[in-house]
């Protein structure tokens, strides 16, 4: 694609990496195959292809976002489906990334949305305040369907996504380091996250029962936080890299000290984030050569047990799993068989659910900011599903597992839950009643 980047223009690193991207797009369409949005809306503006011209247009001219941009930008669930299509290669996850700043920036949008993304920025990202928030939220759950009468689906949305009770905590804090089971074989850092921490600790819990059965020893790091993905994600560039400095500041402590193997993450939406650590701090000279270390060793906790192995399992589970690969896990890690292959190893027969490259709908906050588009897309979901007729449901990000939960009865697990339980852990909360 041709371009049109005036020599001050591209004196601006964000535009020159733009600039860069958009050349490398040749306008196939590729794309608009494998795009949720597009598949369902079938308006070119919401393809990949039509937000890159998009994009281009408003970089070039210099433009301050229209509310016609601003439209489609936020309808694209940043799933990255187009980056695993795309034949050429066109990098859109930091193109968007850049376009969704440049709208924070330059772009009022109206008071009800302004609050709701404020809000949503200011409790999500920290967990004592998120925990305080769905506890009021648990109240609020009944009138869910009344907001959406009115015409304010984006909080009738929010209140459905909420527990009704409040979770159990953690036992183990910050700071806290695991001892291996037997002989140490490795040392890691496990994210703890934020959402995933007040929503389902369980799933940490069951990490840290994994790993250290075979072998792992395993660190808690003292003052991480959010990854910054949820900030990011909305354009607040600001509050992104404070948590992206926060964080690689957190694990050089531990790789300067005694040292770990690797970064795993539980959430891969938050494991798609930290990856790109390194290209997020590249202009910070303090941090550029820090992240890009912290960027080399983030796992997703499958990614690392696959290369690790897993212990024989326990017992037999006679259990058919769907496998609804998240798009951060297969589309912005390019994980796709070593969580299948590991289940498989654990005793389960594993499914690919139909139509597995489109997203679910979660995306973060998307399923709270689009609801009406992101229940389309967990009604074809679900129903891809269940066309299987599984025992239950394994995936590897959080946010799936609630978008999904929420519109199904079968049993939703981490992935790390079910080889938890396979080697000797206890069966996940969800399946205790059947199983």
């Amino acid at each position: 694609m041709q371009t049109h980047f005036s020599l001050a223009q591209l004196a601006d690193p964000g535009i020159k990496e733009a600039d860069k991207i958009l050349r490398a797009c040749v306008h196939c369409g590729f794309c608009t195959a494998t795009c949720p949005t597009y598949v369902l809306l079938g308006d070119e503006l919401d393809s990949p292809r039509g937000r890159i011209y998009l994009i281009k247009q408003m970089l070039e001219q210099g433009q301050a976002a229209t509310e016609e941009v601003v439209t489609h930008i936020d309808r694209c669930l940043s799933c990255l489906s187009c980056m695993t299509t795309c034949p050429s290669g066109v990098h859109y996850m930091h193109l968007v990334d850049h376009a969704r700043v440049h709208i924070e920036k330059t772009y009022t949008r109206p008071w009800l949305d302004r609050t709701l993304r404020e809000t949503l920025a200011k409790l999500m990202p920290y967990p004592a305040r998120f925990r305080l928030a769905l506890i009021f939220g648990a109240f609020g759950k009944p009138l869910a369907p009344l907001f959406n009468l009115v015409g304010l689906n984006q909080i009738g949305a929010m209140l459905r996504l909420a527990p009704w009770l409040p979770v159990k905590k953690s036992a183990h804090a910050q700071g806290a380091v695991l001892k291996a089971g037997g002989v140490r074989k490795g040392r890691v850092a496990l994210m703890s996250g934020c959402v995933d921490q007040v929503v389902a600790p369980s799933i940490r819990d069951a990490a840290i029962r994994l790993l250290t059965r075979h072998g792992i020893e395993v660190v808690l790091p003292k003052g991480e936080a959010c990854c910054g993905s949820l900030s990011h994600h909305m354009g607040r560039e600001h509050e992104a890299l404070g948590f992206v400095r926060n964080n690689v500041d957190a694990w050089t402590r531990e790789i300067d000290g005694e040292g770990i193997d690797a970064i795993l993450i539980t959430a891969s939406g938050c494991g798609t984030t930290v990856k790109d650590y390194g290209f997020m701090l590249r202009l910070d000279p303090a941090y550029a050569a820090k992240a890009a270390k912290v960027s080399s060793l983030a796992k997703d906790i499958t990614e690392y047990m696959a290369g690790f192995g897993l212990a024989a399992p326990a017992a037999k589970r006679a259990l058919k799993v769907a496998y609804h690969s998240a798009c951060s896990m297969q589309h912005g890690q390019q994980i796709t068989e070593q969580p299948k292959a590991l289940l498989t190893a654990a005793g389960f027969t594993v499914k690919d659910v139909p139509e597995g490259h489109l997203c679910c709908g979660s995306a973060g906050t998307y399923n709270m900011l689009q609801p009406e588009i992101a229940g389309r897309l967990l009604a074809r979901k679900v129903a891809n599903i269940e066309s299987l007729k599984p025992d239950l449901i394994a995936t590897g990000n959080i946010g799936c597992m609630r978008q999904i939960a929420s519109a199904t009865g079968v049993p939703i697990v981490h992935t790390v839950e079910l080889l938890d339980w396979a080697t000797g852990g206890p069966a996940p909360a969800a399946l205790a009643s059947s199983v």
